[in-house]
């Protein structure tokens, strides 16, 4: 990678991320485009995210991917927040114009466009979504945009839970009309009878990631069925327990890497303008 005095940086936030293939996807399309950036990973927690932030305006970055736990905390010390991201309270994209610092969320429609890429539409389907933090959050408002007939939110009843709350009620309010219920997750039976309801089951949490890799949001459930399709937003390892449950069981699967890609695709035209070459990327990670 060439770098001069003109290079401008662009980064992921949160903690975290040494597991990240974000690097990897952003370097491959500036070298590619031969466009003067170059994109790291920091390790920040919620303790010192205004100090990150103010450092992306102090040092010029280009803007920076916030990944958990800081989706929400980036939010007060931004400047603009679009309209998706302000309905969901969550910020995955920040992009900075002239030390205007503007957060969006692109998960949803990562998510989305990774179903569509296996002919699977949300519109009109019911869907059991476990989470309900800003990535899930994310889901819920792209899919309510995109015509989904319902969504069961399961989410442990912990201190987050009015947070889960205030979250879909705001997603109601700005999508008038879809059905979202939230539920705590420690009621298995409701979890199993919403799940034999539903066209999808996806799991929006840590589960299935470092440290938890042998977890899975239905250890002890009897619940997939051919017909299910199961999606998992962990990217790392690509293929969680769940995804090896559900394949196991005959279901389809969407793997978390398929949702990173399309959504660090509209991050990326956020930064640039330009069109990353999803394949190709995929085939770079993959290998």
């Amino acid at each position: 990678m060439h770098i001069s005095g003109h290079t401008r940086l662009l980064g992921l936030i949160g903690t975290p991320v040494d597991h990240s293939k974000s690097p990897q996807m952003y370097n491959y399309c500036f070298q590619k485009f031969n466009q003067d950036f170059a994109y790291f990973a920091f390790d920040v927690n919620a303790d010192n995210v205004e100090k990150a932030l103010h450092s992306l305006k102090t040092l010029n970055f280009r803007g920076a991917n916030v990944t958990m736990p800081l989706k929400n905390a980036v939010i007060p010390f931004l400047d603009k927040v679009s309209p998706a991201a302000k309905a969901v309270g969550s910020v995955n994209t920040i992009v900075n114009d002239d030390g205007v610092l503007t957060g969006h969320i692109t998960d949803g429609a990562g998510y989305t466009l990774n179903l569509k890429t296996g002919g699977v539409s949300v519109k009109g389907k019911k869907i059991t979504l476990v989470g309900a933090g800003g990535v899930a959050s994310a889901i819920m408002i792209q899919c309510a945009l995109e015509g989904v007939r319902e969504i069961s939110v399961f989410n442990l009843k912990d201190s987050f839970w009015s947070r889960a709350e205030a979250n879909v009620k705001a997603i109601c309010q700005c999508v008038p009309g879809v059905k979202i219920t939230l539920d705590d997750l420690g009621d298995k039976d409701l979890l199993k009878r919403e799940i034999a309801d539903s066209d999808i089951l996806s799991n929006a949490t840590r589960l299935g990631m470092a440290p938890f890799e042998d977890k899975s949001i239905i250890d002890g459930l009897d619940v997939l069925r051919p017909d299910l399709i199961v999606t998992d937003v962990v990217y790392a390892p690509a293929e969680t327990k769940l995804l090896k449950q559900a394949k196991a069981a005959g279901c389809r699967t969407f793997e978390g890497l398929g949702m990173l890609l399309f959504q660090g695709a509209e991050a990326y035209r956020l930064y640039t303008g330009g069109t990353m070459p999803v394949d190709e990327i995929k085939d770079l990670l993959y290998k």
